[in-house]
């Protein structure tokens, strides 16, 4: 099939990798405009945006997709079908009409569970046991259209939603490319969801990061854990905000305050609502990450400080 891959992140970059590899045609790919990043602001093309120019194919980078020009251009491709990962902006009707076959969205979740944007993240706050990614065909109703394909990944106890996303991303691709084999060669039905399970997963903001020691430490670690990398999790100490990397529960030792600290030599404690937790790697605003140790070194925390407190 002629194919047009939309797609902006670096989780998407497998799926880009796996379609240029298979049979099918990769004519163009859409992607994000380019935006400002690092110091100097300068505007930088997405990872998707970057790799396609490095294979030579043809980028499209719309505003929005409702452009008519944008959906000219769309036409003047021909596309049979277009996949589409972790894309980033809302396809009206008329972009949809567009490929015979529709588009095809590989989301990292399992259908009908965590629609929306941040499903990963969500599955880790939730504490879910099992994880998967689905192929569907894009309708207007938000991640409602019927599913083609799945697959399931165990959940670690450990895993960040970054760990986790990347197996997805890597597993995901192999769905998607053989659900566009199915298509094509029509060994493969699209199944309408059932109505029953559904669950919505919006995007996590950097307030949502910010920890609540007042939960039980199995809600502390998860919390960090389903914002790590994005947005980062974070508390502030003495005034000052501090970035979060996963924890460890102490179970069954004393029980602290919480949000009080305990400092020794070479670990950092923190009290919650149940068990306390030892911080793992931790990062100042607008410095490196650094071992909890090193960071408490530096600014002289102190058993009985609090994370949480103003100054």
């Amino acid at each position: 099939m002629r194919l047009v891959f939309a797609g902006t992140p670096e989780p998407a970059l497998p799926a880009l990798e796996a379609i240029v590899a298979s049979g099918h045609e990769l004519v163009g790919v859409v992607t994000r405009p380019d935006a400002p990043s690092g110091r100097g602001r300068k505007l930088v093309a997405s990872p998707v945006g970057l790799r396609a120019e490095e294979l030579g194919i043809p980028v499209l980078k719309p505003v929005h997709p409702r452009e008519p020009d944008f959906q000219e251009q769309l036409r003047e491709l021909r596309p049979d079908c277009c996949p589409v990962v972790a894309y980033g902006a809302l396809l009206p009707q008329s972009a949809l009409d567009i490929p015979l076959h529709g588009w095809v969205n590989l989301h990292f979740s399992v259908l009908p569970s965590w629609r929306g944007a941040a499903p990963v993240q969500h599955a880790i706050w939730a504490g879910d046991e099992v994880s998967g990614a689905t192929t569907f065909k894009i309708v207007k109703e938000l991640d409602a259209g019927p599913t083609y394909g799945l697959m399931t990944q165990l959940v670690r106890p450990t895993d960040t939603a970054g760990d986790l996303l990347g197996k997805l991303a890597e597993g995901g691709a192999g769905l998607l490319v053989s659900t566009l084999d199915g298509i094509e060669d029509g060994s493969l039905e699209a199944r309408e969801q059932p109505e029953d399970g559904v669950s919505f997963a919006p995007k996590i903001l950097v307030e949502d990061a910010r920890v609540d020691w007042t939960e039980p430490a199995m809600g502390v670690d998860r919390r960090i854990r389903a914002c790590t990398p994005d947005p980062g999790a974070w508390s502030t100490h003495a005034g000052e905000r501090i970035k979060l990397g996963p924890v460890t529960i102490i179970t069954g030792a004393p029980r602290m305050y919480p949000g009080e600290l305990e400092v020794t030599k070479s670990a950092v404690y923190v009290g919650t609502g149940s068990d306390p937790v030892q911080l793992g790697e931790v990062q100042p605003n607008g410095r490196k990450l650094m071992t909890a140790a090193d960071w408490a070194r530096g600014v002289r925390a102190e058993t009985g400080d609090y994370f949480g407190k103003e100054a």
